[in-house]
């Protein structure tokens, strides 16, 4: 099975970024909501009393990671694949979200689809054992989880958009949900992965990952965890290609 070098669609950190418009008084407008975006989201963030940002890194890279990762274990969050800018989600009630309509939310671009199915022609190769997969109930990451095609994928709205909190209990239940979930041990000798989104992450604990990125966690025995790893597309690929089944 051939391993595609697929690069995702990287975008700016803000979730608000808009690709329609670009004229004076919209790019003003874009400058302006992103710089107080951004000064929410810090203060947000700060003000979180629970917050718990993932500790250091372990280094695990290469041959050690995938051995890793073959011994089960981890949790690897991924954010869902590459988008559509040029759509935009309009969420006015509950429910909304779930919607496949590029004309009411934002999905998945072609090259999205590609790079996701791409990721997990490489999990396959590796032989990385992977149990649960979950995904929040947005179309773009359900799609992201199905094109990987590692294992039944199940919802879950513990690891939901902020965007939608309010409808979920608030930002902070949310981050605290989806702390809950990076410290569960998975069941036996796999691995679980969740495809959500990247303001969830960031809010809980501190990383953001780009479109398609997956951020390694490792679950400990004291309901806690630490972050192993950042893995980009690309390196799903290099790595399939350097330590996978020929």
């Amino acid at each position: 099975m051939n391993i595609l070098p697929i690069e995702a669609e990287f975008n700016h950190f803000s979730d608000y970024k808009k690709a329609d418009s670009y004229n004076e008084s919209s790019l003003y407008r874009m400058t302006f909501n992103l710089a107080a975006w951004t000064v929410a989201v810090f203060l947000n963030i700060s003000m979180l009393v629970d917050f718990a940002p993932a500790q250091s890194t372990t280094g695990l890279q290469g041959q050690e990671l995938v051995d890793g990762l073959r011994e089960g274990g981890y949790k690897i969050y991924f954010r869902h694949a590459a988008t559509d800018w040029t759509q935009h989600d309009q969420v006015s009630k509950a429910g909304d979200w779930s919607s496949c309509d590029p004309g009411e939310m934002r999905q998945l671009s072609a090259t999205g689809r590609q790079t996701a199915a791409a990721i997990g022609d490489a999990l396959r190769r590796l032989v990385i054992p992977i149990g649960q997969v979950l995904a929040s109930p947005y179309c773009r990451t359900i799609e992201t989880a199905r094109l990987m095609n590692v294992g039944t994928v199940e919802t879950t709205t513990d690891i939901m958009n902020m965007r939608v909190a309010q409808y979920f209990g608030g930002s902070s239940a949310i981050a605290e949900r989806t702390r809950r979930r990076l410290s569960m041990l998975p069941r036996g000798a796999v691995n679980t992965i969740l495809v959500a989104h990247g303001n969830v992450l960031v809010t809980a604990t501190g990383v953001y990952p780009q479109e398609a990125e997956a951020i390694v966690f490792q679950p400990q025995a004291n309901d806690t965890y630490i972050f192993i790893a950042r893995i980009s597309p690309r390196e799903w690929t290099r790595l399939a290609v350097e330590f996978g089944n020929r």
